[in-house]
């Protein structure tokens, strides 16, 4: 029989999406006191390539980036962050109330990496605040491995290669757990 524990803390990550480079570098900083300071970037690239799905709220081109923070957080903490990043969305919306910038966050652990999102469907599962959460990618034969339903940009061999550096980090943290957690 499974008895309730408390599950083991999960490293952040902010999948960002903006019209000008380099704007969330600028109010990147509001994320160091819950999620510290940030440990792994990924490259730049062109999200428009992906989609076409926000060209008409936010433009074209996109550029996007992936940012993973150094604290471990219990997974819960899923759902303020993505009311928190909405919250931001909306502050930084341009003179039309268009959104400037898209900020997706997710966690990942040793077996899997998780998105939030305000928006259901068949493999979401609601977490609650209007919240639901998907796995996006499985840890399996060394690697991130796709779903059916991962977004395209997360299926590409040059980003799966930031999520397991980032898993990599992640697993080399929860070795010192006995000396240090961050909450």
């Amino acid at each position: 029989m499974s008895h309730p524990k408390k599950p083991q803390p999960v490293l952040y990550f902010l999948a960002v999406m903006e019209r000008e480079k380099d704007f969330f570098e600028g109010i990147k900083d509001y994320f160091t006191s819950s999620l510290g300071m940030v440990v792994i970037k990924s490259h730049t690239f062109d999200f428009s390539t992906f989609t076409s799905y926000y060209e008409q709220e936010m433009g074209k081109p996109l550029w996007k980036t992936f940012y993973f923070f150094e604290h471990l957080k219990e997974p819960d903490f899923l759902v303020e962050l993505k009311h928190e990043c909405y919250s931001l969305e909306r502050k930084y919306t341009d003179s039309e109330g268009k959104r400037r910038i898209n900020l997706d966050p997710g966690y990942l652990n040793l077996a899997k990496v998780v998105l939030a999102t305000f928006k259901d469907y068949a493999h979401r599962i609601y977490l609650g605040s209007s919240v639901f959460a998907e796995v996006t990618l499985i840890y399996r034969e060394g690697s991130y491995q796709d779903l059916p339903w991962t977004y395209p940009d997360y299926k590409e061999p040059l980003h799966k290669a930031y999520f397991n550096k980032a898993r990599a980090y992640y697993k080399e943290r929860l070795s010192k757990l006995d000396t240090y957690v961050d909450r």
